[in-house]
């Protein structure tokens, strides 16, 4: 069973594939590289580099991730959650820094699928992912309001960070551009309204199209991408960076960043796909899938790629069921590539900005945010808002740190304050007659109940249990307590010392197996006696009983 789940779906697969199925499998890899020809460009642009890098990404990548793919249709390519980090990447150590750095994260996704760490995205809060999700779609708008107003910078203005964009549209919005503008804003109208008309065209097609009509026969002034980039239509060729320690320590944590984003995201796009198809994915095998597609990328000119939702969505909506789909759209861009690339020069940059504002919109999710932030507990309202802004005002690194580390700690926070160390209270039968469940207890014995996980944030309630002149014997309960860790094993030592001071014998009633093994591995069973671990509370108080005598 653990080997099935390291096998590529398409091994899988084959075994039942038919022609009629292949078919359809050709017709929507042609659909979905059309789809993903404009936004691979787009993508690759706001990444900070040349358009062709983006059908890179998208020809060795998706290859390469269909191939070995835990999925049967996801398809994988550049997108917008990397633009952010991988601009500033490139803005500050080239594109040979790049490549480090997703090897590095391409290496760490085959180790997560090997360690069959696929279940274990899960543990990332839905409440960060929606947080720096939001965050980067912002970015990216605020990235691309320069070239949909056509403002002009002047040379050797700073433009790495969001802030830095920001400063740099408020000082420079006396050049705006009202040709450019407008191409920008009819090519924003076709994004918007076309879905209404054609469900089989998309729209950022015929948005490119018409955007390149406008500059090209109506005269309209607006930069176009053959104006700011040398377009190449060659084959991606092999390149392999001069790596040093020095250069591996500076790009880990942004190998690390592009590992776990695209892990996320990858596994995501898994999980929405297989509602639509009602199949199941090899998550690990996604993961390996995605190191391996992410270094191939890397090493033949592209940036770091992960599955897309959106290209995964159009190519099961057209009939792709099998990974030869993903491999046939990487085939038609490889043509697309050597053929169609010189025209891309003339696509205007206000219309790559329009396409990647509606990416940004798409993908933002302000509806689930908006809901978070209405119904959700403070704690996660926090780390939701805490993510976004950090995403927006430092970086995804910045973001994922601070919002990983606040959430375990507001989480360790609730849990402490869902655990509990409380003392059974004593009655006389005259005050309470009608008390049938109320056990009889010497007084020489005191109860305590404990429940709760018992963890370092709240073993300190261990050292609240009190002992009093008489007492001989220590009852307690720990029905309650699920798990149990070394902080409040040595919380427990320390009672046991105590105890032992004051010559009280220790008794414990109903502990669950976690905590039972937890003691014993520690000597504490041995130590107390096992005759004094009790599997109930009656048992308990009957064993304490005799202590007395």
């Amino acid at each position: 069973m653990a080997k099935e789940k390291l096998k590529p779906k398409l091994f899988s697969v084959m075994k039942t594939y038919t022609k009629e199925q292949f078919v359809k499998d050709v017709v929507s890899g042609v659909i979905v590289a059309i789809i993903a020809l404009p936004l691979s460009i787009a993508l690759a642009l706001a990444s900070g580099v040349g358009p062709e890098q983006g059908i890179y990404t998208a020809i060795i990548a998706g290859f390469l991730i269909s191939f070995f793919g835990g999925s049967r249709v996801q398809i994988a390519g550049p997108t917008a959650a990397f633009a952010t980090i991988v601009a500033g990447i490139v803005a500050k150590n080239g594109m040979d820094g790049l490549i480090v750095a997703t090897i590095i994260a391409g290496i760490l996704l085959i180790i997560m699928g090997i360690a069959r760490l696929g279940g274990l995205i899960k543990f990332i809060p839905y409440t960060i992912t929606t947080g720096f999700t939001a965050g980067i779609a912002v970015t990216i708008v605020i990235g691309q309001i320069k070239d949909f107003l056509g403002l002009t910078y002047p040379q050797g203005t700073a433009t790495i960070e969001t802030m830095e964009k920001i400063e740099a549209i408020i000082k420079n919005i006396a050049t705006f551009n009202w040709q450019a503008f407008v191409v920008g804003m009819v090519s924003l109208a076709i994004l918007i309204i076309w879905p209404y008309i054609s469900k089989t065209i998309p729209g950022s097609l015929i948005a490119v199209i018409v955007g390149i009509l406008m500059v090209k026969f109506l005269g309209l002034s607006a930069n176009t991408i053959g104006d700011l980039y040398t377009i190449s239509s060659s084959l991606p060729t092999f390149h392999f960076p001069q790596i040093t320690l020095d250069v591996i320590r500076s790009e880990l944590s942004d190998g690390f960043t592009i590992a776990i984003l695209a892990a996320i995201e990858s596994l995501l796009s898994c999980v929405v796909a297989d509602s639509m198809i009602n199949s199941k994915h090899r998550s690990n095998m996604e993961l390996v899938a995605q190191g391996i597609g992410n270094i191939g990328s890397a090493l033949f000119g592209g940036i770091p790629a992960t599955g897309a939702i959106a290209r995964t969505a159009a190519n099961i909506k057209n009939g792709g069921r099998t990974p030869i789909a993903g491999m046939v759209h990487s085939i038609v861009l490889v043509l697309v590539l050597v053929v169609l690339m010189p025209y891309a020069a003339l696509i205007p940059m206000p219309t790559i900005a329009a396409i990647l504002f509606m990416v940004a919109y798409n993908m933002c999710g302000w509806r689930t945010f908006v809901h978070l932030c209405k119904t959700a507990p403070k704690s996660d309202i926090i780390v939701l808002v805490a993510t976004f802004v950090l995403t927006v005002v430092f970086d995804l690194v910045v973001a994922i740190e601070v919002g990983m580390i606040a959430a375990a700690v507001l989480f360790m926070k609730r849990m402490s304050e869902e655990s509990e160390v409380r003392g059974w209270k004593y009655f006389d039968d005259e005050e309470d007659p009608d008390g049938i469940e109320l056990r009889t207890v010497p007084q020489q014995v005191r109860v305590y109940e404990i429940s709760g996980p018992m963890f370092f944030g709240a073993a300190d309630l261990i050292s609240a249990i009190t002992l009093k002149n008489f007492t001989k014997v220590l009852v307690i309960r720990m029905r309650g307590v699920p798990a149990l860790d070394a902080t409040a094993m040595h919380s427990l030592e320390l009672l046991y010392e105590r105890c032992k001071r004051h010559d009280v014998q220790m008794v414990f009633s109903h502990v669950n197996e976690q905590p039972y093994h937890t003691m014993e591995k520690d000597g504490f069973i041995e130590l107390v006696g096992a005759e004094n671990f009790c599997p109930h509370i009656d048992d308990a108080l009957t064993r304490a009983t005799e202590l007395c005598r």
